[in-house]
């Protein structure tokens, strides 16, 4: 039986580079760096989540056919993947927090029929929210 999710990916240009955006900027702890004969294996995650993990995959790393790599290459430039959603107690806190830090921000904290949501990329262009979570949701109201 599944018991939950353990490690997603991350597409990067640059393992290291990402790595120190995800720890400087963003407060991520590195939870694992090995050397895998001609590749890396580095993750980072949230101080507060151990287990969860996003797995920092070179795009021009094992693993992939070069028309592959190609292609996920063109659209993570692109900046049309997203990669996920961030949970936050304070989305506009840490908006201001991360803006002050570099972080590019697509959209400033708004008010969501599920919370407040800011929306930010990463160092190679993959697009992430932020959501601070209502207590009680509101679909009464039209969103769009």
């Amino acid at each position: 039986m599944i018991k939950g999710l353990g490690i997603t990916t991350v597409w990067t240009f640059d393992q290291q580079r990402t790595k120190a955006f995800f720890t400087e900027k963003l407060d991520f702890e590195v939870c694992s760096e090995v050397a895998m004969g001609d590749m890396r294996w580095v993750t980072v995650g949230a101080k507060d989540q151990p287990g969860v993990e996003l797995a920092l995959m070179s795009l021009d790393g094992p693993g992939l056919d070069p028309e592959s790599a190609e292609a996920l290459k063109k659209l993570v430039a692109k900046g049309v993947l997203g990669a996920g959603a961030f949970r936050t107690d304070d989305c506009r806190g840490d908006y201001e927090t991360f803006r002050a830090r570099g972080v590019e921000f697509l959209r400033e904290p708004q008010e969501r029929p599920y919370g407040i949501e800011a929306i930010f990329r990463d160092d190679n262009g993959n697009w992430y929210s932020l959501t601070e979570r209502s207590e009680e949701l509101d679909f009464s109201k039209d969103w769009a």
